[in-house]
């Protein structure tokens, strides 16, 4: 049970920098009254903020500071929960949200609104909707429980009966299903990728052992075939050399033959030159009986003498001449034998080079081949590593389906709880069981308010009411002092079921110009001996602006304006 103490507020709307204090537990049933405007309902606004930030009434929360100091705007409210001590503080300008427990400040969260959640599930057990049902009924913006949609109606009864716990734990349901449901769909794309993997890496081990085996056979085949042709070549080489050889020692003997002739050359040269000096000296002696020189007769048997040795020498010569031609011409033969042999050597070496080349191309790609069978084969002894491999996806494979399994075994759980936690599951079986109790008590207090009708809440929270003189009646049906009546039962019933359900029971109730609209004068007197005969651990405080109504009290406070502010005085 929440029991609330005292409540304090200044700058706060009509009201002056003095504090104004209001202890709830003074006395049972008090009276606040005064003239219109005065700012009665100050208090139910303060303790609205103190606990909700906000006010009761439709203020904007900037206009909730006194218009006239614009400062210092401060409300307290101490209430006990069991054996703990609390109190609230909140203000505006300086913006100030405190919570004390046992007279220690608790650690502020970083955020206003995570403070206030963590207030209302953790401390009060209701939110402003509830509380405003179950504390204060008011004639401003006061929504009775009738008049609400049935979803609002829903939540103050889970507020009421502290099921909101379903709700919330539903919520995280939503939340987890739809975790669940994300990780299901990323499992199901890693079943697919591992299955991928799986068919892929057995493919790649069949086709490394399939291609492996018909590489090593392809590339065994061309080595054969690179070493046929190689032998060839060799052989080919074989051949040209062996041709050398034989042309080498034909150009034996044709070695030399260039200097040979370079040496008739010179002798062919010498003896051409004697040749014309005797054929001179031959025609000199023909011609000539007297020297020209010196003009002396030549004697005729020297002269004679001399052309005969000149005609012998010569014929000598020529003869000698032309067995040097002869030699020369078979020199000039050998020679070019020599330079035909060379140049068929030469080809023969150029084709030897050439084959060279290529067995060395071949030999080339050979090495390169029996490489290539040493990195398959290789592969072949590590083959291993990729049947490991293949062996891991498989396992990540059957984990994968384990835990599909399982998330799905999950999925199914949680969908029970759901439907367990939805609104028509345990929630409604919880609301049954209360549901005659509140039926119950709202009928004895309309009895007691001398309303003798028959209203009943079904499940889905509407209202079927039975009256002795009219039928198939509904709340609308009725005028406004009976639904006044109706919906003071409500929240009188509300409360009984909050001795119930401890969390959400309280010793405070707000009743804001309850008597000044639609109670008739007998309504009024059944309602007054509600709050002092029948409420007995409640403090009731009715605010109006009636006159007449003091002595019904045990305490009256009276709310006038003094040079503007509001002051709140007990008579």
């Amino acid at each position: 049970m929440i029991l609330f103490k005292k409540l304090r507020f200044r700058n706060f709307l009509s009201t002056g920098n003095q504090f104004s204090e209001i202890d709830f537990t003074l006395s049972k049933t008090n009276l606040i009254i005064g003239r219109n405007s005065m700012g009665k309902s100050t208090a139910i606004d303060a303790l609205c903020f103190a606990l909700y930030g906000r006010a009761y009434r439709k203020i904007n929360k900037p206009q909730l500071i006194n218009s006239i100091n614009e400062k210092d705007c401060r409300v307290e409210i101490e209430f006990s929960i069991a054996t703990t001590e609390w109190k609230v503080v909140r203000g505006m300008k300086p913006n100030v949200f405190e919570i004390w427990k046992n007279g220690e400040l608790l650690n502020q969260s970083a955020a206003a609104m995570d403070q206030q959640k963590w207030l209302e599930q953790n401390v009060l057990k209701m939110n402003f909707k509830s509380f405003s049902q179950i504390v204060i009924l008011g004639s401003s913006t006061y929504i009775p429980f009738m008049q609400l949609s049935s979803a609002h109606r829903r939540e103050v009864i889970e507020d009421l009966l502290d099921i909101k716990i379903f709700s919330s734990m539903n919520s995280i349901l939503k939340d987890k299903i739809r975790q669940t449901k994300d990780e299901i769909k990323v499992l199901e794309l890693k079943k697919q990728s591992l299955t991928d993997k799986v068919r892929m890496q057995k493919n790649f081990i069949e086709e490394l052992e399939n291609q492996g085996r018909e590489n090593i056979q392809k590339k065994n085949t061309q080595i054969d075939l690179l070493n046929r042709e190689t032998e060839i070549f060799m052989r080919e080489n074989g051949v040209l050399e062996e041709h050398i050889f034989e042309k080498q020692k034909s150009v034996q003997d044709c070695l030399g033959a260039s200097e040979k002739l370079k040496k008739l050359g010179n002798l062919k040269g010498k003896i051409s030159h004697k040749i014309e000096i005797l054929k001179k000296d031959h025609l000199f002696f023909s011609e000539n009986t007297v020297c020209p020189t010196c003009t002396q007769s030549i004697d005729d048997n020297f002269r004679i003498n001399k052309i005969n040795d000149a005609q012998n020498k010569v014929e000598e010569l020529n003869s000698g001449y032309q067995q040097l031609k002869e030699a020369i011409q078979e020199e000039e033969e050998r020679e070019h034998q020599f330079l035909i042999l060379s140049k068929e050597i030469s080809k023969l070496t150029n084709d030897i080079s050439q084959n060279n080349i290529k067995i060395s191309g071949y030999q080339r790609q050979i090495r390169d081949l029996e490489q290539e069978i040493q990195t398959i084969t290789e592969q072949f002894k590590n083959r291993s590593l990729e049947r490991d491999k293949l062996e891991e996806y498989k396992d990540n494979l059957e984990k994968t389906y384990q835990d599909l399994s399982s998330h799905r075994d999950l999925i199914s759980y949680y969908d029970f709880s759901y439907s367990l936690l939805k609104d028509d599951g345990v929630k409604t079986k919880i609301i049954k069981k209360y549901l005659p109790l509140i039926n119950q008590q709202d009928n004895r207090y309309l009895q007691m308010m001398d309303f003798y009708i028959n209203f009943v809440l079904d499940e889905e929270f509407n209202e079927s009411i039975q009256s002795p003189i009219h039928e198939d009646f509904s709340y609308e049906s009725f005028s406004e002092g009976e639904k006044a009546r109706v919906n003071l039962g409500i929240i009188f019933a509300w409360r009984e079921v909050a001795k119930f359900k401890n969390s959400v029971h309280c010793n405070l109730i707000f009743f804001d110009e309850v008597f000044d609209s639609s109670l008739d004068s007998y309504g009024t007197e059944d309602f007054l001996k509600i709050i002092r005969y029948v409420l007995t651990d409640t403090n009731v405080f009715v605010i109006s602006h009636k006159t007449g109504l003091e002595d019904k009290f045990e305490s009256v406070y009276k709310v006038e304006k003094i040079k503007g502010f509001s002051k709140i005085a007990k008579l």
